[in-house]
């Protein structure tokens, strides 16, 4: 197992630690329920320095880019971000991604942790004008630090204005005394918050300040255990369980991020599909009666005719109701209409529902 930087911080808090994309990392410390409910109403730190970053460099960036992603990464000036996915030669995802714009000449990708290789190979085979690139992933450590008192609790750090840094946008500057750290409007909670990028030499220091600065918001540490339940009330697609190499971006719901001004892998195909239509899509639901439904469980009709899969659900913490996301049949997706998850065999009523299932 892979160890961050703040492995040891973790375990003299007690976090319970699970194997997640080849690290040791932590699921829980308090409870998921109470994690939970810190990050929606005040303020939590999620160590996910597991996360991969690339940097891209040269006057073919942006090329590679945007042949390689389904969002135009044109469009992006200094200090945005845009949430994109790499489409692979079979109408799949490899993997989904944020794209960070330094300069005109420099970008940095951030990939999934279980991805890390998968992606780097991935975009290598297609640097075909020779690219710099570099894979600062091992020593790069990210803090996502969530929650509506975020902002105040960081503040305290930088003299950099937090407040006008817009949603999806970042500032490279000192933090706790640290230069070149990259300041980011993301997270996937959709708590509001942002995201800390920096060298690992500096990874306690951060912690302990920031843990410092949030004393008086009653800041927590947060397991990757409720950074699920947190992104599947906001209906965010996690890679493995709603997206994957068989899912295309267009039955993801995710054709918002995938443009046809440019060309990219698997273009045309992607586009047909979504001038066709395509026979299955990834939707919302919400049970209606009692049971949580669970990943890779079946979904039926009303007849009991097996219409679709389960790709993640839970016991939503905020909306006290079972929620999910499945692949189902297209003739099924309007809103309203009831569908049955099989759990042990037996139909449990649930109906399809609008995403994000907890409205701002």
């Amino acid at each position: 197992m892979k160890l961050t930087a703040l492995y040891n911080k973790h375990i003299s808090l007690g976090a319970k630690m699970v194997p997640f994309a080849g690290y040791s990392m932590p699921v829980s410390y308090s409870g998921l329920n109470e994690e939970h409910q810190i990050v929606r109403t005040g303020v939590g730190v999620f160590d996910v320095s597991h996360m991969g970053e690339f940097i891209l460099k040269g006057t073919d960036a942006l090329d590679l880019i945007q042949r390689v992603t389904s969002n135009d990464a044109s469009v992006l000036t200094n200090g945005k971000t845009q949430y994109s996915c790499l489409p692979n030669a079979d109408g799949g995802i490899v993997d989904d991604l944020l794209v960070y714009r330094i300069d005109s000449e420099t970008y940095m990708l951030v990939v999934n942790a279980s991805n890390i290789e998968k992606d780097w190979n991935w975009i290598m085979q297609k640097n075909t004008k020779s690219v710099p690139m570099k894979n600062i992933s091992e020593e790069t450590s990210l803090l996502a630090i969530q929650g509506p008192d975020a902002l105040a609790t960081l503040q305290k750090l930088t003299a950099v204005n937090l407040s006008e840094i817009p949603y999806y946008s970042f500032v490279k500057g000192t933090f706790n005394g640290i230069e070149n750290v990259v300041i980011s409007n993301t997270g996937y909670t959709g708590a509001g918050g942002f995201e800390l990028y920096f060298e690992n030499q500096f990874a306690i220091a951060m912690w302990e300040s920031i843990f410092d600065a949030g004393k008086e918001f009653n800041i927590k540490p947060i397991g990757l255990g409720a950074r699920d339940t947190l992104r599947l009330e906001m209906g965010f697609c996690l890679y493995g369980n709603d997206i994957d190499d068989t899912t295309s971006p267009i039955e993801a719901g995710l054709g918002w991020i995938t443009k046809f001004t440019k060309d990219f892998t698997n273009r045309a195909a992607i586009e047909q599909q979504k001038i066709l239509g395509v026979s299955k899509k990834l939707v919302g639901f919400e049970m209606i009666d009692r049971g949580i439904p669970r990943h890779d469980y079946l979904i039926a009709d009303g007849a009991g005719n097996i219409i679709g899969k389960v790709t993640s659900g839970t016991q939503s913490p905020t909306l006290n109701k079972a929620i999910g996301l499945g692949y189902i049949n297209s003739d099924f997706c309007k809103i309203d209409t009831e569908i049955n998850i099989m759990i042990r065999d037996k139909g449990i009523k649930a109906k399809v529902t609008k995403i994000p299932f907890l409205k701002k």
